[in-house]
């Protein structure tokens, strides 16, 4: 059985962490989804910017690292509960880590966060996966990340930055 998505700290989140670290007026003060969270990592680092974040997995069990990885590092992310692609957008900014790593999940979820971005900072990582959008956005940054070599083909990866 292979390990769960939200067990790592995959390269998108990483790179989000990173960034929103050390850019925190990107989200400081404003209404952030972490979408697709995984582990929280990203939405952690935009709570200690000063956000108010919610963040959704579709594993339920993501949610429940997510709030210990909240609680470990004393702030506050409010779990959303299972899809909420479609939903209407009421956030400030949208960031998503690694999420075209699949065909089907980039086409179900690029069009949603394309909508989203009439009204919200959309920002994307994409860790070079194959289904990464090609058009439509502006790249912001490139941020070089560890891996872990049981689940990425290198030591390091470089991370894209993509503001739709």
């Amino acid at each position: 059985m292979a390990p769960p998505f939200w067990a790592f700290a995959w390269p998108g989140a990483q790179a989000l962490a990173w960034y929103i670290a050390a850019n925190p007026g990107l989200v400081a003060g404003r209404h952030v989804l972490d979408f697709a969270a995984g582990s929280g990592l990203a939405a952690i680092a935009c709570a200690k910017a000063g956000a108010a974040v919610d963040a959704v997995d579709i594993d339920p069990l993501a949610g429940v690292a997510m709030a210990l990885n909240a609680a470990a590092n004393h702030v506050s992310v409010n779990i959303l509960d299972g899809d909420i692609v479609g939903a209407p957008c009421r956030w400030d900014v949208i960031i998503c880590g690694d999420v075209c790593y699949e065909a089907v999940m980039a086409a179900y979820i690029l069009p949603w966060l394309r909508a989203c971005a009439a009204r919200a900072t959309v920002i994307m990582a994409d860790p070079k996966r194959a289904y990464a959008p090609k058009d439509g956005f502006t790249e912001i940054a490139r941020i070089t990340v560890p891996t872990l070599l049981e689940l990425e083909d290198s030591a390091t990866r470089e991370v894209v930055l993509l503001r739709f």
